[in-house]
């Protein structure tokens, strides 16, 4: 299989200089404001970010905090297939655009923001290598804030395009990610000399954790029938499934170890604090949390799988599900991850 590469190094060149400014940006932020909370660090970001911009500007930027419209204004598909609201990155300047991004940078943890920048540099790659290149790339990422930027009250961030929709919810101390969706396509290319897998860790460590499984659990967890996409993606917000699987209770003290390891790529993308909260909640819940699995049980060395797998708590919706690229399910891949008691921080908001 042939990894993509870059065909010439213009954008790339370009994206690499825009980390570079933006991680100087972060890095002054941090130093200046070590004093400050986690979330005052955030609404000092944001109004620097609006800061920036004029009238028009923020009246396209700025929605009221009960904007159900714009709060599911999400998805995998590329902007033309599936419109955004807010600003495009393509239309700021060069400040504007800096000053969002540490605002992305100050909501995540510097993993996540790692995270997104590869599934945004992948998109590059896609639009470099593509004949319709005008449907991909960094430019055709959206920014949107939905209520006042605010230490105590709630508001919202929206940040996403192709394969990625950060939706984070900010209500106080309280950071919530969930509905998130991450997804990579090509999933595996080189940029700079450097081999990039944006869900790799995703693929790996759930692969290392059913062939950890014994025969037995792994006959519980392995579906007996196909899935091929997300069940609870974009349009999908208010409904449940029933979990399937082996149950954690079931596992012993190294694969449920390792279950967790796996959940934390997931809940691991928002700001450490709000992480560590949300891993003790989903640590409460590990007994009655299930691990299901559907597709082949075995990858290529550095390649991500060709399986479909969902993990499900009574907080918890992870699911990981490749599509067809070119007849290579591992250069495609949609993630979901979501709490169905707590999506858009519903248990903070009302």
């Amino acid at each position: 299989m042939r990894v993509p590469t870059v065909r010439t190094t213009r954008c790339i060149g370009a994206a690499i200089a825009m980390c570079l400014s933006t991680s100087s940006i972060v890095l002054a932020q941090q130093t200046t404001a070590r004093a400050a909370g986690p979330t005052e660090r955030i609404v000092r970001a944001a109004n620097r970010f609006l800061a920036t911009l004029d009238q028009e500007e923020r009246e396209s930027v700025l929605f009221a905090f009960d904007n159900d419209a714009q709060r599911a204004r999400w998805s995998n598909l590329p902007v033309q297939m599936s419109s955004r609201a807010g600003l495009r990155l393509g239309s700021l300047n060069t400040d504007q655009r800096s000053t969002a991004m540490a605002l992305l940078a100050a909501v995540l943890s510097p993993r996540g923001y790692d995270k997104v920048q590869q599934i945004m540099d992948g998109d590059e790659v896609l639009k470099t290598n593509e004949r319709n290149n005008t449907m991909f790339g960094r430019d055709l990422y959206y920014i949107s804030i939905l209520g006042t930027p605010s230490d105590t009250q709630p508001w919202m961030l929206q940040f996403g395009g192709h394969h990625l929709a950060v939706n984070v919810t900010i209500a106080g101390e309280h950071g919530v990610l969930t509905p998130t969706l991450t997804g990579a396509q090509p999933a595996l290319y080189t940029l700079a000399g450097r081999t990039v897998r944006p869900l790799g860790q995703e693929s790996d460590k759930a692969l290392a954790l059913l062939n950890a499984l014994d025969a037995s659990q792994k006959k519980q967890a392995i579906l007996p029938y196909h899935v091929g996409d997300l069940v609870l993606g974009p349009g999908q917000d208010g409904k449940t499934i029933q979990p399937e699987g082996l149950k954690v209770s079931a596992m012993n003290e190294r694969q449920r170890a390792m279950l967790l390891d796996v959940i934390a790529e997931w809940s691991g993308i928002v700001r450490e604090s709000a992480a560590a909260a949300r891993m003790a909640e989903l640590r409460a819940d590990l007994n009655d949390t299930w691990f299901a699995w559907s597709g082949p049980t075995t990858a290529a060395a550095g390649h991500n799988i060709t399986a479909y797998y969902r993990i499900q708590g009574p907080h918890l919706v992870i699911e990981y599900a490749p599509q067809r690229l070119g007849g290579d399910l591992s250069m495609h891949v949609h993630t979901m991850y979501r709490d169905p008691t707590n999506d858009y921080g519903r248990k903070y908001t009302k």
